[in-house]
């Protein structure tokens, strides 16, 4: 999707060449195919033998079908073991930065409700 939002519209080889390990052509093929499917692509038109895709969605509303899905599939739903995660200094060294901004974040996040 990435791509996609990158470039406006792709075909399956062009959406290959952009990737730095990427799939087979038939992975890649075979992936448009589900987002499709998912009403996240639509297929703009054809040329010569290769369909040309184009986001269906906007990238806000890409990003939060996909933080939704990674929610419900491993943080049991909850925003907070999300947030617990990130946090664990075990798997992640953020700088005092970071953990500065994310305070800010919330706090305004906070004020807005």
């Amino acid at each position: 999707m990435d791509i996609l939002f990158r470039l406006g519209q792709a075909s399956a080889v062009e959406v290959m060449e952009e990737l730095p390990d990427p799939p087979s052509y038939s992975a890649i093929r075979a992936l448009l195919a589900t987002l499709e499917q998912k009403k996240l692509v639509v297929i703009h038109g054809k040329d010569s033998r290769r369909y040309i895709y184009r986001p269906a969605v906007t990238e806000k509303k890409a990003k939060r079908s996909a933080l939704s899905s990674l929610l419900h599939t491993f943080f049991e739903g909850k925003p907070e073991n999300l947030v617990a995660s990130l946090l664990d200094p075990t798997d992640q060294k953020l700088s005092d930065e970071e953990i500065r901004r994310i305070r800010q974040l919330i706090g305004d996040s906070s004020k807005q409700q």
